[in-house]
């Protein structure tokens, strides 16, 4: 396979937390046409930056997956058909992006969902280094290798985990958790005949896409009602995730940690607290993490403006609770990250006598 930028090391100090401020859509205010927040990742990204999880030095830059990248997964045909502006006003579900030139809509559209496919292609190489990684963006599960749709215009998870099978020896079995409000259909059609990849998928089963063609490829199907509340779909998540890791041996789990199941939601239909989207990233890192299952998260649908705290809030309860791993030097290893090295070191010899 061909070299990559994607899976070049990082510096050895960084967080495997993944974003670049590419990933923001911006423009003339016609992202204000779609519920989607399209500054959300920026305002994770500041909030965490807030309260001194992390800084920029601190963090993988991600870069912008090229069409060689793409082509690992999607056909040139579809590929293609994103220069027609609108076929991604028809994906994107903004209306108005079907009368802008292409070339506006390739930089102020699709490039920021390209870095953001970059950036989970990169976390699942990170994820297998590190045991964890976070990409703030990504999760474009309802995209698959020829047809977008439901915002989705690339397969980044689809990606990431072909990515791992070519080009990342022991990794050949993989775990999809998916708890988007919305069924994943990109992945599924994906992996539909494909006994290395497990799905476990939990969603309201009465809204978009209700593909069922592509509900044949989820082993561990978790149909909601609406309005469904903490209580249960975290009885439901939990006992869930615990089978779908013990039944299959995995190399690696891929999270799609949607928050558009949020009380409120536009689009999802279900009524979770944001302490209970918290919870259940807890329980899916705990899950993972105490199998030593490398796990790599990406933060998919969320339509409402207290999305970004709350993603927020749920990295740094992962971390509180030291569900991610101790890496904090800084990422351009100079002198005063060698220099927090050795503090780090010498804290941890000091505990340990």
């Amino acid at each position: 396979p061909h070299r990559t930028e994607l899976y070049q090391e990082p510096p050895p100090g960084c967080w495997p937390i993944v974003y670049s401020p590419d990933y923001n859509i911006t423009f003339m205010g016609l992202e204000k046409l779609h519920p989607f927040d399209a500054g959300k990742w920026g305002k994770v990204i500041n909030f965490l930056k807030e309260e001194k999880l992390i800084a920029d030095d601190l963090i993988v830059q991600a870069r912008e997956a090229t069409d060689e990248d793409l082509l690992v997964v999607h056909t040139r045909r579809y590929l293609n058909k994103l220069k027609w502006s609108f076929v991604v006003a028809t994906i994107t579900e903004i209306p108005p992006v079907a009368f802008l030139p292409n070339f506006v809509v390739q930089r102020k559209v699709l490039k920021p969902l390209r870095t953001q496919t970059g950036g989970t292609i990169m976390a699942g190489k990170l994820a297998v280094d590190r045991g964890w990684a976070i990409n703030v963006g990504g999760g474009f599960h309802h995209c698959s290798s020829d047809k977008g749709g439901g915002f989705c215009a690339y397969a980044d998870i689809t990606l990431a985990i072909k990515f791992l099978f070519e080009r990342v020896q022991g990794v050949s079995r993989a775990t999809i958790i998916d708890l988007d409000a919305h069924q994943g259909n990109g992945h599924e059609r994906d992996f539909m005949d494909d006994p290395r990849v497990y799905i476990m998928d939990a969603y309201n089963r009465y809204i978009y896409p209700g593909d069922g063609f592509a509900k044949r490829a989820i082993k561990r199907r978790v149909e909601l009602e609406w309005g469904t509340e903490d209580t249960e779909y975290l009885q439901k998540v939990q006992t869930h995730v615990e089978g779908a890791l013990n039944e299959f041996k995995a190399d690696i789990v891929v999270y799609n940690a949607g928050t558009d199941i949020l009380d409120g939601d536009p689009l999802g239909g279900l009524a979770i607290s944001p302490q209970g989207i918290v919870k259940r990233d807890e329980l899916v890192f705990r899950a993972a993490r105490s199998r030593s299952i490398p796990i790599l998260m990406v933060t998919s649908g969320g339509y409402q403006k207290r999305t970004a705290r709350i993603i927020a809030d749920s990295i740094l309860n992962l971390h509180g609770l030291g569900l991610l791993g101790r890496e904090q030097a800084a990422c351009g290893v100079g002198s005063s990250g060698v220099e927090q090295m050795i503090r780090d070191s010498a804290k941890d010899f000091s505990s340990l006598s």
